[in-house]
């Protein structure tokens, strides 16, 4: 997964109900390419595994260029970005 892929919930998650989007704000390596850190509509946020995504990710919905430029330093900063509203437009689509 890269930072600024689009994601839609087919299941319930960290407070969502499945249809809920998130888009992938850090990709990291957990043993093996793929993995990344997914913020969604509520503002919570959590990693996935490749095999993760599988389980908890309906589709792709597409890619979002302004997320993919985010710099993803630590989770206070990501929450604050959040609350400014960084995120929105991806979640408006």
């Amino acid at each position: 997964m890269k930072t600024g892929t689009v994601v839609k919930l087919k299941v319930n998650c960290l407070g969502n109900k499945p249809g809920t989007i998130g888009v992938c704000y850090e990709e990291y390596n957990l043993g093996e390419p793929g993995a990344g850190s997914v913020i969604f509509e509520n503002g919570n946020y959590d990693g996935f595994s490749p095999d993760e995504q599988k389980d908890f990710f309906d589709d792709y919905r597409g890619f979002d260029y302004d997320v993919a430029n985010y710099q993803f330093t630590n989770v206070i900063k990501l929450s604050r970005d959040f609350d400014n509203r960084i995120f929105d437009k991806v979640f408006k689509k």
